[in-house]
């Protein structure tokens, strides 16, 4: 399935493209590789602030180095351990390494981890995910499962709706095609401040897990 990102009225949805939608225009901007280095009545409760992202040392940081400069992640493994270990995995098995970010969008979403995006023109960008049936060691989470096996068709991984934090500015989230359970290698940062895309926000249709923060390198 490829993502896809589509205008609502005036609110944005950020999807992984379909393989039977037409790609879209978004501009590319350079590769990358990873290395580890309130609301309204009908919303469930308020978004988490910042302060429960976690005490420092709880959570990994990992660095993104791009051909326009160096961008360090930290990975909130100690509030959403399943999304945050998938990830975690990607980087240091290199799936990351050589990838393009394939869609850039002007204060919305900065979008990578589609394998396809070696070849940036490839019409394949935005539809890619790991090796179906892939496993992952789960880091800091409950004990008697030490590792998560991927979907054996689509590589993708269950959403984990565990914890209220935002799409605000600098986040990371996860992609998804807008089914249940569609995410996969595919992220985005937050360059805006996307709260239409929480997954706890029952007024919108999207549906996205933040698992991380940018910070240092939001200039790049």
């Amino acid at each position: 399935k490829k993502k896809k990102h589509k205008k609502h009225k005036k609110r944005k949805k950020h999807r992984k493209k379909r393989r039977s939608s037409s790609s879209d225009s978004d501009s590319d901007s350079g590769s990358g590789s990873g290395s580890n280095g309130s609301g309204g009545a009908s919303k469930p409760a308020a978004a988490v602030g910042e302060e429960e992202d976690g005490a420092a040392g709880d959570n990994p940081r990992v660095l993104l180095k791009t051909s326009m400069g160096d961008i360090t992640i930290e990975v909130f493994l100690s509030r959403v351990p399943r999304t945050a270990s998938n990830f975690l995995d990607l980087v240091s098995t290199g799936f990351y390494e050589g990838l393009h970010f394939h869609r850039v969008i002007r204060d919305f979403v900065l979008q990578f981890g589609c394998p396809f995006s070696k070849d940036p023109a490839s019409p394949e960008a935005g539809t890619g995910a790991p090796p179906p049936a892939s496993s992952f060691p789960l880091l800091g989470g409950a004990e008697g499962e030490a590792t998560v096996t991927r979907d054996s068709k689509g590589g993708t991984i269950a959403d984990e709706h565990v914890w209220r934090r935002s799409n605000s500015i600098g986040t990371l989230s996860m992609a998804n095609t807008g089914d249940p359970d569609s995410g996969g290698s595919q992220f985005f940062i937050n360059t805006a401040q996307n709260t239409f895309l929480d997954w706890f926000n029952a007024e919108t249709e999207p549906s996205h897990v933040v698992f991380g923060k940018v910070v240092s390198g939001m200039d790049v």
